[in-house]
């Protein structure tokens, strides 16, 4: 739609929601109360349909993998709605240091709920009472689990899990050669949440001089209350006064780190300049055509440029002309 990204929040809550389950245990005791077996009921993911026609499927070669036997557990993704509850401004973003040691910025999460079935097949009444005696204590109705849901960042949320209701069925119709199978289903909604893209390379030194002081008052003594003064110079991150200084002289793709433009001589290292709507950072010149660039500086997005673009060069002059709505790099992070 924009760009690729891919950062398998609906595969990691999936992942952590079948880790609540893949340890239920049964145990099988003789008249006098000793523990004679012990049986972990397997848990795989698919809709119940599938592991029900394979129950009562008859083996017709003996060289067919091993037979289903109960008890057994699945769970299935089976829904995906928005949560207006949950809503945050969808403008806002946050800064972090990703696992690179690179800053990143990431705009807030959009939630969503996902729904899922967990069915349980048993052949007698006790292995089921078993099994949901000890999943239904940890939901109250909910139990939340920690996500890592943006490992690029480190970005762990908590997700609740929510017990939404509980059905059961027996399964016994037929003669007394057609096998029985209980199934109790539980459907859960997770709260998790999805995020767009990782922008790389931010640069957060966007405010280059800071000023606090005191404000004056009545007030002397050294423990009295004083108001705060603030003060910033704010820095552009684009230019705002049209001063074509160059133009491409060849087209650049999203991958070029160098780019050829038709005269570098009002251009420095570490200096930024303005390509359509890019900003980028100058690393080097190596000759009069030739520009060794940083990508997509403070955060713009990385695009095409063809040949004959003007090249603009970002100065101080620029500073005052930020217009009303550019938020400096504050995101009330103080």
């Amino acid at each position: 739609m924009f760009e690729y990204f891919y950062n398998e929040t609906f595969r990691r809550t999936i992942i952590a929601f079948g880790t609540l389950f893949n340890n239920i245990l049964l145990k099988k005791q003789d008249n006098s109360g000793d523990v004679v077996q012990v049986t972990k009921v397997p848990l795989a993911y698919g809709p119940t349909q599938k592991f029900l026609a394979r129950l009562e499927q008859s083996p017709s070669d003996l060289n067919n993998p091993v037979q289903i036997t109960l008890p057994r557990m699945s769970f299935e993704f089976v829904g995906l709605n928005y949560d207006t509850s949950r809503k945050l401004t969808t403008t806002q973003s946050f800064i972090a240091k990703g696992t690179d040691s690179e800053t990143k910025k990431v705009y807030m999460p959009v939630p969503y709920n996902m729904s899922f079935e967990l069915s349980i097949m048993t052949k007698i009444n006790d292995d089921m009472l078993q099994i949901v005696e000890q999943i239904l204590p940890y939901f109250q109705p909910a139990f939340t689990l920690t996500v890592d849901l943006l490992d690029t960042i480190g970005e762990k949320k908590d997700i609740p899990i929510v017990l939404d209701n509980i059905s059961m069925r027996d399964d016994y119709e037929g003669d007394f050669n057609t096998r029985r199978a209980l199934i109790y289903t539980l459907r859960f909604t997770a709260k998790t949440y999805l995020y767009g893209p990782v922008i790389s390379g931010v640069d957060r030194d966007i405010i280059k001089k800071v000023s606090i002081g005191y404000a004056s008052g009545e007030y002397t003594s050294a423990n009295a209350a004083r108001d705060l003064t603030y003060s910033t110079t704010p820095k552009a991150i684009q230019s705002y006064t049209d001063n074509a200084i160059a133009t491409l002289i060849k087209d650049v793709v999203i991958a070029d780190g160098k780019i050829s433009v038709s005269d570098t001589s009002q251009i420095t290292a570490k200096s930024y300049i303005t390509i359509d709507n890019e900003t980028l950072q100058i690393s080097s010149i190596p000759d009069s055509n030739t520009l060794m660039v940083t990508r997509g500086a403070y955060g713009t997005a990385i695009s095409n440029h063809v040949s004959g673009a003007e090249v603009k060069l970002v100065r101080s002059v620029d500073d005052p002309l930020i217009p009303i709505g550019d938020d400096f790099g504050f995101n009330e992070l103080f």
